[in-house]
């Protein structure tokens, strides 16, 4: 007769007929406890060793904008180094503010593959000489569940850096340049695992900059509509987007 006790991992093994002693003195129970944490610790080192051995897959993408901007009463020089907190979100359908510095922003959907991908990035804004960084915190996948399962299985980092060229401080037009880079680490589902890793590397670079290509002109002329509300007088840092590509 077997009884289980509390401890999933421990089988207590006894004759019925005679008296339930503490398992704590019994040799038999000690083994068998052991036996089964070696199992578990087995089982846990195995799916390590399967999840460092799925294949990945790189993605990066990088693309540079730069825009003629005319200036007026005040000069970009300065609407480029205002702090974050005074930023407008120039998008409110695709930008919400979490802090002075940080913004969450939704990308718009794309298919990769016969999939469709919703990022949802957390960014933060650095102020620098000139301009400002910003820096890729989290991003979060949304779409159908072998999307959303992808959550934990990858890593990503961004940065796009816009600056005014301050050697033309003095010059009516000044030159607006945003530089962006995205880097993407994922480790393959199991569905795509027939697919050579190259062409899927590819395929998920090329995406990046379609986004890229798509996103950043549009960004720019948000920014130079911001500019111009701004250094006509208003301060009122409303956004300018309509969420539209």
């Amino acid at each position: 007769m077997a009884s289980l006790s509390s401890n999933p991992t421990i089988l207590h093994f006894r004759n019925p007929r005679t008296p339930f002693r503490n398992s704590r003195r019994s040799p038999y129970i000690v083994v068998l406890s052991n036996l089964a944490s070696s199992s578990d610790d087995s089982a846990k080192s195995a799916r390590r060793i399967s999840a460092d051995s799925s294949p990945k897959a790189r993605f990066v993408a990088r693309r540079t904008e730069s825009v003629s901007v005319r200036q007026l009463q005040r000069p970009l020089i300065e609407y480029m180094s205002l702090p974050a907190s005074q930023y407008s979100v120039l998008d409110a359908e695709r930008i919400e503010r979490i802090d002075d510095s940080t913004f969450r922003c939704y990308v718009y959907r794309f298919k990769f593959f016969a999939f469709e991908v919703c990022p949802v990035l957390l960014v933060r804004v650095e102020e620098q000489p000139n301009g400002c960084c910003i820096k890729l915190l989290s991003c979060k996948l949304e779409g159908s569940p072998i999307v959303s399962a992808q959550n934990d299985k990858f890593d990503a980092s961004m940065e796009n850096k816009i600056s005014c060229d301050s050697t033309r401080g003095d010059s009516s037009v000044q030159k607006l340049t945003s530089d962006a880079v995205i880097e993407v680490n994922i480790e393959i589902p199991f569905a795509f695992r027939a697919i050579p890793t190259q062409a899927i590397e590819s395929t998920g670079s090329q995406v990046l900059e379609q986004i890229l290509k798509a996103m950043l002109p549009r960004f720019m002329s948000q920014l130079m509509k911001d500019y111009e509300a701004w250094a006509s007088g208003d301060t009122s840092r409303q956004p300018l987007g309509t969420g539209e590509i």
